[in-house]
């Protein structure tokens, strides 16, 4: 399973900054019985986060820029070792390429600096 590590820490970050909110509603509501105080409380952060996880989980400005694998075979020398792929910028976009392409560090150099030439934006 890959990881946006991004996409994760936005989410720990957004996790922490809920319960400062929903304990603010609960402390408004605490006139109220408890378990409807709580009820009402998450109900509002449902109404709240629902929008932020979504943008979380769905922004194209939070994709991944580079994927890595390990062991992939160079697609241009054949090396067995960690593989580059440049996935997406504001001008190339491969993210849903069917057979993408993972290159070894140095065919990986070579490529992006054709890429350069050919006025990719890196």
């Amino acid at each position: 399973m890959d990881v946006n590590f991004k996409r994760y820490g936005l989410y720990l970050v957004r996790w922490q900054l809920s319960t400062p909110i929903l304990a603010g509603v609960l402390i408004v509501l605490s006139t109220m019985d408890a378990l409807m105080a709580t009820i009402i409380a998450n109900l509002i952060g449902g109404l709240i986060f629902f929008w932020v996880d979504r943008f979380i989980f769905t922004s194209k400005v939070l994709d991944a820029q580079w994927e890595v694998k390990d062991n992939i075979a160079c697609v241009d020398c054949g090396k067995v070792c960690r593989g580059y792929r440049l996935v997406k910028t504001p001008n190339y976009d491969k993210t849903d390429d069917r057979e993408p392409e993972f290159r070894c560090e140095e065919c990986s150099r070579k490529k992006s600096e054709e890429l350069r030439k050919r006025g990719v934006k890196l």
